[in-house]
């Protein structure tokens, strides 16, 4: 089953500093049918203005990933870790039994983003954050790890859910075959381009839901970057 999700359907929320679109309910945007994805409950596709950002704010049970597509976000947080992720790059922050966290776009241009939440495989347990570079062209034409809670996914940064995160780059007409297990779930979206996913069309910022126990084969229709989470 492959569910499309076109970029003019999801919900939308313009703050001025800040305009969001929301591949699942979120905040003031509910839908009953787009509660979540398996364990992912959060996909948003955040533009935020120079200069300014999320000031500081909680959260607790929740694995909260930053996929930087434009700019770079500067974090801070109650553990006292700061850092900068640019374009291109990830950050992970595993909320644990509580965090206070703070994003902001510190530099002089608009920068997007997309930010993940997946459950965690169980509440609890200490916050921690860690961000890493990602260089595009080690994905070029091929599906990379950045985040796994699998031990094996020694390479990427480490989440508390049975969850990876994906991403690759293709050149028109190239494409990536990825199996999807029984009872798994996975959330496309290109970032970039369009790509044919099973024989549909998805357009940049288009989000797909795939059901478990079939493989998908996803084909450039034109240069895409692409991201990819197979959670439970």
């Amino acid at each position: 089953m492959i569910e499309k999700r076109s970029f003019d359907s999801l919900g939308h929320a313009d703050h001025g500093w800040l305009n969001a679109r929301h591949h699942f309910s979120f905040a003031n945007y509910y839908d009953p049918k787009r509660m979540g994805w398996g364990a992912i409950r959060v996909w948003n596709d955040d533009e935020i203005a120079a200069n300014s950002g999320f000031p500081p704010h909680p959260h607790r049970d929740m694995e909260i990933i930053t996929y930087v597509r434009k700019g770079a976000i500067t974090h801070q947080d109650s553990m006292g870790n700061q850092g900068r992720t640019e374009a291109g790059d990830v950050q992970v922050m595993s909320a644990g039994t509580g965090v206070r966290h703070a994003e902001y776009n510190l530099e002089p241009e608009t920068t997007t983003l997309f930010q993940i939440w997946i459950e965690p495989k169980r509440p609890g347990g200490n916050p921690s954050w860690g961000a890493k570079p990602f260089p595009k062209g080690e994905r070029s034409g091929r599906l990379v790890t950045l985040a796994s809670g699998f031990a094996e996914d020694a390479d990427a940064l480490p989440i508390r859910a049975d969850a990876r995160i994906m991403a690759a780059t293709l050149k028109a007409g190239e494409e990536v075959t990825h199996e999807v297990g029984d009872g798994r779930h996975v959330y496309l979206v290109p970032a970039t381009g369009a790509i044919d996913v099973n024989g549909v069309r998805f357009d940049a910022r288009d989000g797909a839901a795939i059901g478990g126990g079939e493989a998908v084969t996803i084909r450039a229709i034109e240069d895409a970057e692409i991201v990819l989470v197979d959670s439970e």
